[in-house]
This record gives C-alpha cells, structure tokens and sequence, in this order.
C-alpha cells in the first residue's frame, strides 16, 4: 500500500486545494465589497440585552419599525438577557460583521460591565463599531416622603448628622440605581448603606413603604409614585432638567456641579462591518428617532432623544469606560 506522503495523486490534489483556499481568501475582499454594496437585502437582527417590556427593549422596539421602513428591511427584536447586556454584547461581537446583526448596547454593556464583571468575554471598543446615540433616560433621586428633606442640602446635611442612619435602595448590586449612589457618596462624603434587591419591583415596594429612604431610580420606575405624592423628587441626574418633574433641578444645579449619570442607548455593529454600512444604518437610526410621532412614544416612556455620529460615540464610550471603572472600584462591587 502507498503512504500518503508518496501518493503522487494526493500530492497534486492538495496542492490544489491549496490554490482556491488562496484565490478564495484573495477575493473575501472584493465579496465583502459585493455584498456591502447590496446591502440590505434580508432582515436585519437587533440584539437586546434585557428582556422584553424593559426599558430597554421598550427602545429597541419603538425604532426598530421606522428604521427598517427606511432601510427597506425589516429589523426584527431578538432579546438575548443575562449579565446585565453581556450575552448579547458577546453574541454581536463574535458575529459576522456584515451588517445583519447589530446590538444596542447600553451604559451597561459599554460603560460599567468592563470593570464590574470578572471576565467579559469582549472588549466595548476593540470589538465594536460604533452606529450611533440613541436615546438617554435620567435617574432621579427620590426620598420616602418620611424624610425630612426638600432639597439636595438638606438630605446631604441630615446624612451627615446621622452617620450610617439612612439607605439607599438599587435594583442589583452593580445596577445603575448602585453604581450612582457610589458616586454620590464619593462626592458628597456621607456615611450610607446601599440595599441590594432583586429587580426594581421588590425595591419599589420597599420604598414606597418607607422601609428604604431613598434611591437613584429610572425615570420611568418613580415618575407615577412622584406625580401622586408617595415619593418625593430631590434632583434628576441629567444635564439638563426634564419636562416630566420640571421643578426638579439637576444633581449639578444643586451642591454638585458636574455630576451627571444617566442610562443611554446606542446602537453598535461587530468591529470591521464595512463603513458604508455603518452609514446607513447611523442614517436610518437618526432619521427614525426624528419622526415626530417616535419622538412622542419615547419621550412619553421618559426618553431624551439624543442621536450622533460614530465618531462621536465611539469618543464617547472611550471616556465612559475608565469614568464608570472608577467608581466600580471605589464601590468594591462584583457582579458573576
């Protein structure tokens, strides 16, 4: 019998398997360029962090119909939860980078999870290319009408005197709710305990019944139980004030200029998705939040709009990283 090595036949066989791998790996280029060009021509999956009814989702699904409408596609939800917007994150990033699997990535999944998970399986920069901003949604500081506070001062001022005494309630160790009361503790110096829950439904409750004093919830938790009186608004973490709580000042307003966290949404693709791509779908995305009547859907769940280039949101997320790393740290939180 002829050993494989001395099989002339083999030899040349392998040789020309060899030849069109070659020719094959030449043309990826060109094919890449082929496909990109006519681009879009199935539906296009948007990945989702969190399950559905959340904010998130709720987002994702007020744009999703007037971007495919303009892309001429259609772009169909597919929610992926688990480690606060890793699983999808990880799942975009390995993808093809073609164009039909993109994410919307959050203030989690690109802001904080880098530095409060042990072993991201991606990197937020490296892994992605950035589509465009979104939308923003603020946090507001609420205290249980029992506290003896009406502004910002007085609350930081009672926190001094009682040392210990009061508690912050979040959604999950390392949810925003945790990670911006960190920052206010940093900032103002008080003494207070952070409390833990296992969803913003069980915190709720707790606060409304005064068990907890106060918490740096989403708009969208609080804004029902502030309009009736059951939770008090001390200041909003936005920029700029809201027209949901418009006497609400901003944290910055207050006795902490700069201080400014809200949750975001902005739409990524796999790293090396053709830059033409990339355009279109920014293009899509901005013309879809400018249509008045998703404007109106957002905003009425307690959305911002705020939309922008690639560049400027992948300078964006650069800065956002190491900002949320530090408070992570200081915080010592760990989420698995």
């Amino acid at each position: 019998m002829t050993r494989n090595s001395d099989n002339p036949f083999r030899s040349r066989r392998r040789l020309v398997l060899g030849a069109v791998a070659s020719a094959s790996t030449a043309m990826l280029p060109g094919l890449v360029a082929a496909q990109s060009s006519a681009w879009p021509n199935r539906p296009i999956r948007m990945v989702v962090g969190f399950p559905a009814g959340g904010v998130t989702d709720v987002a994702a699904r007020v744009v999703a119909q007037p971007m495919g409408d303009r892309l001429g596609q259609p772009v169909v939800i597919d929610n992926k939860p688990g480690a606060a917007g890793n699983i999808a994150a990880d799942l975009v990033a390995k993808a093809v980078p073609d164009g039909y699997t993109i994410l919307l990535g959050t203030n989690a999944s690109h802001g904080s999870n880098p530095s409060l998970y042990r072993n991201v399986p991606f990197d937020p920069i490296r892994d992605f290319e950035p589509i465009g901003m979104l939308a923003t949604i603020t946090n507001v500081l609420v205290v249980h009408p029992s506290v003896p506070a009406n502004t910002v001062a007085e609350l930081i001022a009672l926190m001094k005197a009682k040392p210990g005494h009061f508690n912050y309630a979040s959604a999950a160790v390392g949810s925003a709710g945790h990670l911006i009361g960190e920052m206010f503790r940093m900032r103002t110096g008080v003494d207070i305990v952070h409390v833990a829950y296992k969803g913003a439904a069980p915190m709720q409750v707790d606060l409304l019944a005064g068990r907890v004093q106060l918490s740096f919830a989403t708009l969208q938790t609080v804004l029902r139980d502030v309009g009736s009186g059951q939770l008090r608004a001390l200041a909003v973490t936005s920029p700029q004030r809201i027209p949901q709580i418009p006497n609400a000042p901003t944290l910055s307003e207050t006795v902490l200029p700069g201080f400014t966290a809200d949750a975001w949404f902005a739409l990524f693709a796999p790293a090396k998705t053709p830059a033409d791509i990339i355009t279109q779908l920014n293009s899509a995305a901005a013309q879809a939040v400018a249509i008045p009547d998703v404007r109106e859907r957002l905003q009425s769940q307690g959305f911002a709009i705020a939309t922008s280039t690639p560049d400027e949101l992948r300078r964006f997320v650069v800065s956002e990283v190491p900002r949320w790393a530090e408070v992570v740290k200081a915080s010592g939180a760990r989420a698995e």
